[in-house]
């Protein structure tokens, strides 16, 4: 049995190492290739992924099939939160974007804990949010991304910010009980990074386009999550979590094939 302090410390180090990974290259992608591949990276279990390989260290499957439940319900509360900042970005500032957009998810994750959710009245919740969302961001997915020249400090400042960020949101959920920490464990960690970074990057309607294409990916993490919920018990641990990365992975691509044709050239 790994001790709590060493498994603490193992899952802060490797949600900091990865999630700071992910979004340097997904801010990368952004920067040279687009929206769409962006998104579909950012959108993969980057941070969730590392926290239930350690739970299922310490937890039965139960326990994880459990987790995946809330996980889904909330995901939920991470499409309203990527959708309002899509909204708001196209005119407002970076603070005037994100901290609406924080209220949101605040608003729909406690709202969502509030319910004794079943597998079936999380995946009709998740569906209506989803779809509306998708409805709703679907014109904002496109914007051209504008050239970016790279500085010598770009890629460890933003790997720093990031490590610091979940730092402080794992640090956080240690002290404030297993029901908030449920909440936290879905935190949109690394779609906020993605606002932080890119909105001075690349502008408001750029850095809204990547969030607005993430909104498909979000679908697929529910995918994600449902898998797990119905895998994790019958198949053990290890192959229903392989298989809902396999699902998450299989879905983005699928995603990525659908959107993968370039934005029409605007005519003279």
């Amino acid at each position: 049995m790994i001790s709590p302090d060493l498994l603490f410390l193992l899952s802060l180090l490797s949600k900091m190492a990865v999630t700071a990974a992910f979004v340097v290259g997904a801010t990368y992608l952004a920067e040279r290739t687009g929206a769409v591949i962006a998104a579909m990276v950012a959108t993969l279990p980057i941070a969730a992924g590392p926290a239930y390989i350690f739970l299922a260290l310490d937890h039965g499957p139960a326990f994880i099939a459990d987790s995946m439940l809330a996980s889904l319900v909330g995901n939920a509360a991470n499409s309203v939160f990527a959708l309002t900042y899509a909204l708001l970005a196209q005119r407002r500032s970076l603070a005037a974007s994100v901290i609406p957009a924080l209220g949101a998810w605040t608003a729909v994750a406690a709202l969502s804990r509030a319910v004794p959710w079943t597998t079936l009245s999380a995946v009709a919740f998740s569906t209506v949010v989803l779809a509306a969302a998708l409805m709703i961001g679907n014109r904002l997915r496109h914007a051209r991304m504008p050239l970016v020249t790279a500085r010598w400090y770009d890629v460890p400042l933003r790997a720093g910010m990031v490590a610091m960020m979940v730092a402080t949101v794992v640090a956080v959920s240690t002290q404030v009980g297993p029901a908030v920490t449920g909440v936290l464990a879905v935190f949109p960690i690394v779609l906020l990074s993605l606002m932080l970074i890119l909105h001075h990057r690349i502008g408001g309607p750029a850095a809204a386009a990547v969030l607005a294409n993430t909104l498909l990916g979000l679908v697929g993490f529910s995918a994600t999550c449902l898998t797990g919920r119905l895998a994790v018990v019958p198949l053990g641990p290890a192959a229903g979590l392989a298989l809902a990365l396999a699902v998450s992975i299989g879905c983005n691509l699928g995603f990525w094939w659908l959107r993968r044709k370039p934005l029409p050239t605007p005519r003279a």
